[in-house]
Order: C-alpha cells, then sequence, then structure tokens
C-alpha cells in the first residue's frame, strides 16, 4: 500500500498521482488533505510518513508546492527517508542508495507527466543493498 499526503498546494498533483497508481493497480491510503482549502502541510505529511514508518504503508508519497516543507515535516518520523525528487534519476538514485521510502514532489514545480514518470521510477527501483549504503544509512539513523 502507497501512503499520500498533501497541502493545499499539492492536492492536484496528488490527486493526478492518485489516479495514477490506482489505474496500475496499487492500493493507495490518502490520509489528506482532501480539498483546496487552506491547510497545514505538517499535518498530513507526518500522517503518510508515520504510516510507512509503522509498516502500514509500504512506501509514501508526499506533496507540497515545492515539495521542500512536506519531505522536511515527513524526514522528522523516525524511519522514515524521505527525497525530494524533480526528475527521475534523483528517485533512481535515492532508492538505490538511500533505500529513501517515501517521495516528496513539489506541486507547483513539477508537471504531470514527469511527476508520473519520477514515481514510476521511485515504485520500481530496488534498493542497492550495498554494504557502504546500509552502512551510512545506519549512520542517518542513529
Amino acid at each position: 500500500m502507497i501512503a499520500l499526503g498533501s497541502d493545499h498546494g499539492g492536492y492536484d498533483l496528488k490527486m493526478e498521482v492518485k489516479k495514477y497508481l490506482e489505474e496500475k493497480g496499487y492500493e493507495v491510503k490518502d490520509f489528506g488533505c482532501y480539498d483546496k482549502n487552506s491547510c497545514d502541510y505538517p499535518e498530513f505529511g507526518k500522517a503518510a510518513a508515520e504510516a510507512v514508518a509503522s509498516g502500514e504503508c509500504e512506501k509514501g508519497i508526499v506533496v507540497c508546492t515545492t515539495g521542500i516543507g512536506i519531505s522536511i515535516a515527513a524526514n522528522k518520523v523516525k524511519g522514515v527517508r524521505c527525497a525530494l525528487c524533480t526528475n527521475a534519476y534523483l528517485a533512481k538514485m535515492t532508492r538505490l542508495h538511500n533505500d529513501a521510502n517515501v517521495l516528496a514532489l513539489g506541486g507547483g514545480v513539477t508537471g504531470k507527466n514527469l511527476a508520473l514518470e519520477i514515481v514510476d521510477t521511485f515504485l520500481n527501483t530496488e534498493f542497492s543493498e550495498g554494504p557502504n549504503h546500509i552502512r551510512r544509512i545506519s549512520k542517518i539513523e542513529k
């Protein structure tokens, strides 16, 4: 299951991602927001991140206008490694090297087609299991 979260600035892109994932057969759980009324991204970034950290969801995708604020909020949750990705290469590398479990996107800066390519890459790239990467992730978690 994929956890989704956004604020009002990321709402439209989150809904595009949600539709896309459901069409691809993914189960999704939407932790809000549920409309475009002004709201605070930390609430929704935290809720989606907690679902990933607890194991309720395998991965998460969070969206605000830039992706910056909601990624910071998600990264406050122990066990979450959230990466803001603006292209598919970054999504690939954060999965390969960082075993990132939450993807952040900027709804005001990343178009739909590019965002869906980033999502695909993030969800379909496995962690490399390299000992150097495992060591570095362990240091991050400490």
